[in-house]
């Protein structure tokens, strides 16, 4: 894990890596570069992690191979995204050091509840940070405009 290192804002080459790594995922295969920009600015802590190894390949910047965000308001609620891994760094624990980046952030401590949504095949892994799917009565709601 020496050759791993976080950053919290990408470079243009790094945005292309994270274009990459959405590209995997069925969720999000189809967003843009000028979409994935815009909501890059507005998202509150990036948690990207990057491949020191890779840099001595590329000269420019250490290649992304993982990334989550969060939107909070740094009190009461944060919502985590996006958490993936490239997939050939995957079971290599590094999922788990994104999400111990995200809930140790010195921005993210005074924060009461922190959400995020999977695919029930991903719970036991975010059940390890206390992650449950016992909400009492709340349902989750959703509106799509596109």
């Amino acid at each position: 894990m020496d050759n791993y290192r976080i950053v919290e804002t990408l470079t243009e080459s790094q945005v292309s890596d994270l274009m990459d790594l959405y590209k995997n995922e069925f969720w999000s295969d189809k967003r843009t570069r000028e979409d994935v920009v815009k909501m890059l600015a507005s998202t509150d802590v990036i948690i990207g992690l990057v491949d020191e190894s890779d840099s001595l390949r590329d000269s420019y910047a250490s290649r992304l191979i993982g990334i989550t965000r969060v939107i909070t308001d740094f009190v009461y609620r944060a919502m985590i995204f996006d958490v993936i891994i490239k997939p050939t760094h995957r079971k290599m624990g590094l999922g788990a050091k994104l999400m111990d980046a995200v809930l140790t952030h010195p921005e993210l401590q005074a924060v009461e509840h922190f959400y995020l949504n999977c695919l029930p095949n991903m719970m036991p892994f975010y059940e390890r940070w206390g992650f449950s799917d016992e909400v009492g009565e709340l349902k989750f709601l959703r509106r799509t405009t596109r």
